[in-house]
């Protein structure tokens, strides 16, 4: 038999969309929006670094990072991002969202400034120090994802949560879009202020060392939109589920959500001592509720993120493959900058940032499971159809059809898999687990996306010394490359048959958590 619904959660699953809706996904979202600002603009920067630091005049071509240095500096945040989200995630339901919320944003904020200091001007000290604040910059935005997604599931209603859910998320794609457009901006300040000949006509000259203040602005900017969050964080009071069911204080919930929803609700506290699960994690009662759901949660995750950010990270190296970005020979420092600014600036507002979007319009209508499992299906079509005709989409003249082509990978990514992997660990697990298992479901995602930023660098670069990268060994180049993103593409949907339907029912139904642990479910 069901448990009796709590009033206070009640109250919430029924509320009409309100003003306290919209503050939540503000202030989740722009942590959101400075977690992608961070990840995604060192992929900007680290051509400009490679030839600051790398350059070696008598050599035909521009410096650029060396392998290890390139995975290190790309893959470093992701390390900490893992890390982040399994311990955030498990501390938030130990201690409570709002308790450690503002902790990580001060982490980011902190080390976003520390990462544009980096010590020195030799490259062995840049690297590394340049490494050590982006691990834990990672480390901080990793802590983000389950808190920012329980938070906002556990504020908002049954009938609009997918979207706000899906709202705070799309926040992502505003900080890459934001990523780019600074990137431009400074850039083209840059490059104006400071002419220079390209690598061809003047190896030395073409890298100007004011190049070393542009990298180092553009990655310290990433913290203001997180700075300007903290205040608004800080007054957000624990979510109702938690102290409800988690510190069973259903008296103080509804003293809480009376504030929020600006209505006097009153608890019955003697039958709220009796909600909530107590098995944990390890525990069979969990394994036969929940172990399914689990299992797809982080496969899903997984196999997106491996493709989501080998294409996110090495726009650039793609963009410059096929021709669509001229040869680095040919242009200075900050107009190689400007260039793949430009690209991805174009990449995100026309198929990132509308993806996003449209899944917040459409998961209440369609529901997380088909979009999901259409989203997967859409990206395995176009990466095979990008590397099918591969030698068609690099002839002169059809580079802009290989870039549309590809911008609707990322369109359907995030009108897909990309979107719905971040809401459904926050709507199907109990709880006294939920940020716990959003953190363990999205670290497997971010350990598919160290594969993908390691792997693809090496994996793209061609067989001859001539189609591939100084320093790299030999790899399977770019087409195979993208066969294998298109398999990994068909994983995810096969694991996407697996994941619950969560459309229009409360936390505690989707979850069962309203049911007795004696009772027998499928």
């Amino acid at each position: 038999m069901a448990r009796e619904q709590l009033a206070v959660l009640d109250k919430l699953d029924k509320a009409k969309t309100q003003g306290y809706h919209f503050l939540a996904i503000v202030i989740a979202g722009m942590g959101f929006f400075t977690d992608a600002y961070d990840l995604f603009v060192i992929s900007i920067m680290a051509k400009l670094i490679g030839r600051l630091y790398y350059t070696d005049p008598t050599y035909k071509n521009p410096g650029t990072l060396p392998p290890n240095v390139s995975a290190a500096v790309t893959g470093v945040a992701l390390c900490g991002t893992l890390a982040g989200q399994l311990f955030f995630g498990w501390l938030g339901d130990k201690l409570g969202r709002k308790s450690v919320y503002g902790f990580t944003l001060i982490l980011m904020v902190i080390c976003s400034i520390a990462s544009g200091l980096s010590f020195g001007h030799q490259p062995k000290g840049v690297i590394t120090t340049l490494c050590f604040f982006r691990f834990w910059l990672g480390f901080g935005v990793g802590g983000d994802y389950p808190l920012s997604a329980t938070i906002m599931s556990e504020y908002a209603n049954k009938k609009t949560r997918g979207s706000f859910i899906a709202a705070v998320f799309a926040m992502q794609g505003f900080g890459i879009l934001f990523a780019a457009i600074v990137s431009l901006i400074v850039s083209a300040g840059f490059k104006s202020k400071y002419p220079a000949p390209s690598y061809n006509q003047d190896p030395v000259r073409s890298t100007q060392s004011q190049g070393d203040y542009l990298w180092r602005i553009v990655l310290m900017l990433g913290s203001v939109p997180a700075a300007l969050t903290y205040y608004w964080r800080m007054r957000m009071p624990e979510t109702a589920r938690y102290t409800a069911l988690i510190a069973r204080n259903a008296k103080q919930a509804a003293s809480d959500m009376s504030k929020v929803l600006q209505e006097e609700i009153k608890e019955d506290v003697t039958g709220a001592q009796n909600v909530g699960d107590q098995w944990g994690l390890f525990s069979p009662q969990f394994a036969k509720r929940h172990g399914v759901h689990l299992l797809a949660t982080t496969t899903t995750w997984f196999f997106l993120d491996v493709a989501f950010y080998s294409q996110n990270l090495f726009q650039k190296d793609i963009f410059s493959k096929v021709g669509w970005i001229p040869k680095a020979g040919t242009m200075n420092a900050i107009e190689e900058v400007f260039r793949i600014a430009r690209g991805q600036t174009y990449i995100a507002l026309c198929g990132t940032v509308p993806g996003y979007w449209f899944t917040v319009a459409f998961i209440d209508i369609i529901g997380r499971f088909w979009i999901q499992l259409m989203g997967f299906i859409m990206m395995t079509i176009f990466m095979l159809a990008l590397a099918i005709p591969y030698n068609h989409w690099i002839q002169p003249g059809n580079h802009t059809g290989f870039v549309v082509m590809y911008g609707l990978t990322f369109f359907f990514a995030n009108f897909g898999p990309n979107s719905t992997t971040f809401i459904v660990p926050a709507e199907v697990f109990p709880a006294r687990l939920r940020s716990t298992c959003h953190g363990i479901s999205a670290a497997c995602g971010k350990a598919g996306a160290i594969i993908g930023a390691f792997g693809f660098l090496y994996a793209s670069q061609g067989k001859t010394p001539e189609t591939r990268d100084r320093g790299y060994p030999k790899g399977i180049g770019l087409r195979n490359s993208l066969f294998v993103l298109a398999s990994t593409n068909l994983i995810g949907t096969v694991m996407s048959l697996f994941v619950p339907e969560a459309m229009g029912k409360s936390l505690e139904e989707v979850s069962k958590e309203n049911l007795d642990d004696d009772e027998e479910h499928v």
